[in-house]
C-alpha cells in the first residue's frame, strides 16, 4: 500500500534521490546526456533545503514500506496565480505503472481544488511522450500554450506544452 503524506525535512535527502533518478530514466535521450549524468542528489537535497518555496506550494511524499518512491510539488501558477499549477511530479523508475504517480497526481489536483483554484495547469517536455501519456490518461490535455527550457549550463532548447485540466 502507497501512503501519500506531506514532506518533511527527514524525507529531503531520499526525494532528491528519487529526483535524480527519475530524471535520467524519463529524460533519456531527451535532455542532453551530459546534463543529465552531472545530477548530483547531494546537490538537489541542498537546493531543496536552501531555495526558498513559493508560497503556498505544497509537497507531498508517496511512501512505500517506510521507502519514498514518489513525490508531487504543487501551488499557484508561476505565471498566473489565479489558477493551480503541478510544479513536479516523480516517481522512482523502479516504481513505474504501480499507481503512484496516480495518487500524488490526485492528491495535488485536490489540494489545489480545496485550495479554491479553477483549474491546475503543468509543463511537460514535448519529446516525453510517456509523461504525456500518463497525464492525457488522468484527462488533462494540451490548452495551446508552448515555451522552451534549456538545461542549466547548456544551449539546447527543448520544446514544452502546457496541459490543464479544470478543478
Amino acid at each position: 500500500m502507497t501512503l501519500i503524506r506531506p514532506l518533511t525535512d527527514a524525507d529531503i535527502d531520499a526525494v532528491a534521490a528519487v529526483h535524480v533518478r527519475t530524471w535520467q530514466a524519463a529524460y533519456a535521450g531527451i535532455v542532453p546526456d551530459d546534463f543529465l549524468s552531472r545530477l548530483d542528489p547531494a546537490v538537489r537535497a541542498r537546493d531543496w533545503r536552501t531555495r526558498p518555496r513559493t508560497p503556498g506550494s505544497q509537497t507531498l511524499v508517496a511512501v512505500k514500506d517506510t521507502n519514498i518512491i514518489g513525490f508531487v510539488t504543487y501551488g499557484p501558477d508561476r505565471d498566473d496565480p489565479s489558477a493551480g499549477e503541478l510544479y513536479a511530479i516523480y516517481v522512482d523508475p523502479g516504481h513505474w505503472g504501480g499507481g503512484a504517480g496516480r495518487l500524488l497526481l490526485t492528491a495535488a489536483r485536490e489540494g489545489l481544488a480545496a485550495s479554491n483554484f479553477p483549474e491546475m495547469r503543468l509543463w511537460v517536455l514535448t519529446g516525453n511522450a510517456e509523461a504525456r501519456r500518463f497525464y492525457e490518461h488522468l484527462g488533462l490535455t494540451p490548452d495551446g500554450a508552448a515555451q522552451t527550457w534549456t538545461p542549466r549550463g547548456t544551449e539546447v532548447e527543448l520544446p514544452e506544452l502546457r496541459y490543464a485540466t479544470a478543478l
